[in-house]
């Protein structure tokens, strides 16, 4: 099997998982992967649960269409964007979390330091700004945040998560989900209080050594 031919099961294996996992429904969310000048990615109003690789199309670094039957996901400018922002980033994933979603919808910041293992693997994690699906305004409400964090929620609109690969980006918007249903149960019982900005300087250090690979 080729690396492209790899990749496109990656891609299946990836929507379907989502989809397994309630992160999206029907043509809901989508996945893209970077692979030298072009990216396979999933393309506009199919199911993720029910797609096959023949259904992935491949575009270029302008979001044109190079090889394949459908138009691009809506969201590809923010794909784009991550990919020309961030050289170290080879996968990206937009899921309509639930409960993440619905953080957004109360309110609550999931950037505040709360659990010790978010901080260690992806720093924290920021929500931008509401912006019209589908739009520039997408890729313009996270340009400041995709610089610097791997997880961004999107307000009302889910998450999006980058990687090294596309298992990558996927892990990070498993655990992005799971914080989210950790914070908003403990919430029921009050506000939450953050780690001790010692602890979080620890744990920042820890997670530099963690994405070295220490």
């Amino acid at each position: 099997m080729s690396t492209e031919q790899q990749l496109k099961q990656d891609i299946i294996c990836i929507c379907r998982m989502l989809h397994r996992k309630n992160y999206l429904a029907a043509t809901d969310g989508n996945v893209s992967v970077r692979l030298g000048d072009r990216l396979l990615t999933t393309p506009s109003g199919v199911h993720k649960g029910l797609m096959e690789a023949e259904q992935v199309i491949t575009v270029d670094l302008e979001g044109q269409v190079i090889l394949g039957e459908g138009k691009p996901t809506s969201e590809i400018r923010m794909h784009l964007l991550a990919y020309e922002l961030r050289p170290d980033v080879a996968a990206v994933v937009h899921a309509h979390l639930p409960y993440a979603t619905a953080c957004t919808l109360a309110g609550i910041d999931l950037l505040e330091p709360i659990l010790p293992e978010v901080v260690i693997t992806l720093g924290g994690i920021p929500t931008a700004p509401y912006a019209t699906p589908g739009t520039d305004e997408v890729p313009d409400s996270i340009r400041e945040f995709i610089r610097e964090y791997d997880a961004v929620l999107l307000s009302r609109h889910g998450a999006m998560t980058v990687g090294r690969d596309v298992r990558d980006a996927y892990s990070k918007m498993e655990k992005l989900e799971h914080t989210a249903r950790v914070v908003l149960a403990a919430r029921l019982q009050g506000p939450l209080p953050p780690l001790p900005a010692a602890e979080v300087e620890k744990l920042r250090r820890l997670g530099e050594k963690y994405k070295a690979g220490g």
